[in-house]
């Protein structure tokens, strides 16, 4: 048995990593901050079965304690300041959150000599491009706070590396969703909500802008192929890896799929034009090299996906605005 932490427990992705991790039959601790009046934990049914330690990942005696003390086998890091706009409206409170957060993390599991370390880094951290898809030679060139809040941190994680010989790897994962994101301010749990409540999804673009879109089971699996890859000083170890579902699609498209799978006949409302400001127009990655060394590749199609986050959103209305 494993023991394993995840920060940002409460979180979306991380919650599913923490469910997917203990049905493997580790000891999970969570750290993250004060429980949100409804926890992606809970969601997941998970919350009995975690240890909880509630600090701020900038707190670095908290942190250091939590992981000498516990002689972890792996650290997943997942916290941060998610949102785009948040961050360009207080990109201070975004850099102090994602980057002085990760470097504490990062401290604390190289004086503990942590085995492995995945770190959450973004597709965003590349920034715009007119070269397409992301590889993961490509230089990162942030344009918007929240960018450069993930470049930063990605570029201080791979240094630990070669400088301290930390088993570190940084994941590029294009826009994970499915069921239980409660970030509303994002374009599929959005429009899901209008659609099973019988709105019409309000979209801040005209529907051009394209994405690359990961269903978060797939995201969860390329989390522990990286794992099982980096432990141990294994080949992963230092390098930055991509994620996505294969191909980018509109927001045109994601939204006709949506009212398409949750039978609503209920059309979107544009509002703009192009894509809306401090977002990058189009993005998706290349997933060759995760392939190439874990054998990971996605295995859940948009089109199944989206009908897989409807029914979920269906059968949880309480998670919905």
């Amino acid at each position: 048995m494993k023991r394993a932490l995840v920060t940002g427990g409460h979180g979306f992705v991380a919650s599913h990593l923490a469910r997917a991790l203990l049905e493997r039959g580790d000891s999970v601790t969570v750290l993250d901050l004060a429980p949100p009046p409804l926890s992606g934990l809970d969601l997941q049914g998970v919350s009995p079965e975690v240890e909880l330690v509630e600090a701020d990942l900038c707190d670095a005696r908290r942190v250091g304690a939590t992981i000498e003390a516990s002689e972890f086998d792996v650290v997943f890091h997942l916290a941060a300041q998610t949102l785009v706009g948040p961050a360009m409206a207080e990109p201070a409170a975004t850099f102090e959150a994602n980057v002085r957060g990760t470097w504490t993390l990062l401290e604390a599991c190289r004086r503990a000599d942590v085995p492995a370390v995945v770190v959450a880094s973004s597709d965003k951290a590349y920034g715009p491009s007119e070269e397409l898809p992301y590889r993961e030679e490509m230089q990162l060139r942030p344009a918007s706070p929240y960018e450069a809040s993930k470049a930063a941190a990605d570029a201080i994680a791979l240094s630990y590396r070669p400088a301290y010989g930390l088993p570190v790897a940084v994941t590029r994962f294009a826009n994970i969703y499915g069921g239980g994101d409660l970030n509303f301010s994002r374009l599929i749990p959005e429009a899901v909500a209008a659609v099973l409540d019988g709105r019409r999804p309000q979209i801040r673009s005209d529907g051009s802008p394209e994405r690359d879109f990961l269903y978060v089971d797939d995201a969860v699996a390329a989390y522990l192929a990286i794992e099982h890859a980096v432990g141990a000083g294994g080949p992963a170890a230092g390098q930055a890896f991509n994620a996505g579902g294969e191909r980018p699609h509109s927001v045109a498209e994601v939204l006709e799929t949506i009212a398409a799978v949750s039978g609503a006949g209920l059309d979107p409302e544009f509002h703009g034009t192009g894509n809306p400001a401090g977002e990058i127009d189009r993005q998706y990655v290349d997933s060759t090299k995760l392939r190439s060394l874990t054998a990971w590749r996605p295995e859940v199609e948009l089109g199944d996906g989206l009908a897989r986050t409807v029914e979920w959103y269906r059968n949880h209305p309480e998670a919905r605005p």
